[in-house]
């Protein structure tokens, strides 16, 4: 494809809405759609014995390599997940921290992170220190074991500090760097090295436009020896055979979700190829699908600016906040014009979701549909 327009023809919903929402859900993508209903005839007419098992197999090889090729990481480093929320609490499960330990945070995280802090408080008395993400590198000190935040946060669209890639390599790995990429893996270019993290949790359903239920989680090795995996079974086992002598695999498949369905992750891989195959103006593949989709955030963000409407603090990412005297209202009025966004919680703002896939005329259309 040459066009943005021949990119839109490829999602469905794009003919009737103008979809800025890809942060909570992307939209999905028409060959996604079929790859899924062809796993699923295959089932039905062919059953689920062990050709079925191995095709299963094959396509978690696939999606793992693909994951890892928009991580900028080896596929060996990569589990596959069922979220991001998934592979952030094997993370901090895994550290078996305890009293007297602590974990540094930023004041913008999603529920997906702070659920598995708020665990890691309750279950094992671990503290938490929440900081502006600014601030997060700064606020590493004696204590502190992990830092936990946001590469792109969710609220504003801002961006975890640079800073960061110090942290882990200052201490030689003794304070790891686990950041939420559900709002950058798929928007943003993520290099995991050039980030300097010990892991990195993505979300596969939202940038990547595929399935709910995939995701994906980075570690390196040096942080995979540290993890207890206490969450064992048929997917993650080197030889399931092995009976009570069975180990977990040595690469990052001992972290893999329990089981992923073979329609599920043959959806998210064909979601993922529309993407990485895209010819825009801007060039091809991954690298035109973030400087399209960053252009165009930045447009809206001027644009909502010049209508008087104030926009939140943010970085070049494709998360546009910005505020509203009634976020809730103001997001379902816009939802019966064909206007698909989020409202903030606890924030007065509306959340733009901006991707590739949108146009110019999806920013016109919610600039004009605003009071």
């Amino acid at each position: 494809m040459d066009s943005p327009s021949q990119l839109r023809e490829q999602f469905p919903t794009l003919r009737e809405l103008a979809y800025l929402n890809a942060g909570t859900d992307g939209p999905l993508p028409a060959a996604a759609v079929d790859a899924a209903a062809a796993e699923l005839r295959r089932e039905a007419q062919e059953g689920r014995a062990r050709l079925h098992f191995e095709r299963r197999g094959e396509l978690s090889t696939l999606l793992r390599s693909a994951y890892a090729s928009i991580l900028a990481c080896p596929a060996e480093n990569v589990a596959l997940t069922t979220c991001t929320s998934e592979g952030i609490a094997q993370v901090i499960g895994g550290l078996e921290l305890r009293a007297g330990d602590e974990i540094v945070t930023s004041d913008e995280e999603h529920p997906g992170l702070l659920g598995a802090l708020i665990a890691a408080r309750e279950l094992h008395g671990v503290s938490i220190r929440t900081v502006a993400l600014a601030q997060v590198a700064e606020a590493v000190g004696a204590r502190t074991r992990l830092v936990a935040c946001s590469h792109v946060g969710w609220m504003s669209g801002s961006m975890a500090p640079a800073e960061l890639a110090q942290v882990s390599q200052a201490g030689g790995g003794a304070v790891p760097v686990l950041l939420d990429g559900a709002q950058g893996v798929g928007a943003v270019p993520v290099d995991v090295g050039a980030l300097g993290c010990d892991a990195y949790a993505g979300a596969g359903q939202k940038w990547l436009c595929g399935p709910d239920g995939t995701g994906m989680l980075h570690t390196t090795p040096q942080l995979r020896e540290r993890l207890a995996v206490g969450r064992r079974g048929y997917g993650n086992l080197a030889d399931p055979n092995e009976g009570l002598q069975a180990g977990l695999h040595g690469d990052a498949r001992r972290l893999d979700t329990m089981s992923l369905s073979a329609e599920a992750t043959a959806c998210a891989l064909a979601a993922s190829e529309v993407l990485a195959d895209a010819r825009l103006p801007e060039g091809e593949g991954w690298a035109a699908v973030h400087e399209r989709a960053r252009r165009l955030a930045a447009l809206l963000a001027e644009r909502l600016r010049e209508r008087g409407r104030e926009v939140a603090p943010r970085a070049q990412t494709t998360l546009v906040s910005f505020a509203s005297a009634d976020p809730v209202a103001e997001r379902d009025r816009l939802g019966t014009l064909g206007i698909v966004l989020r409202d903030i919680p606890s924030r007065p703002w509306l959340r733009a979701s901006v991707g590739a896939w949108n146009s110019e005329d999806d920013l016109e259309r919610l600039l004009d549909a605003l009071l």
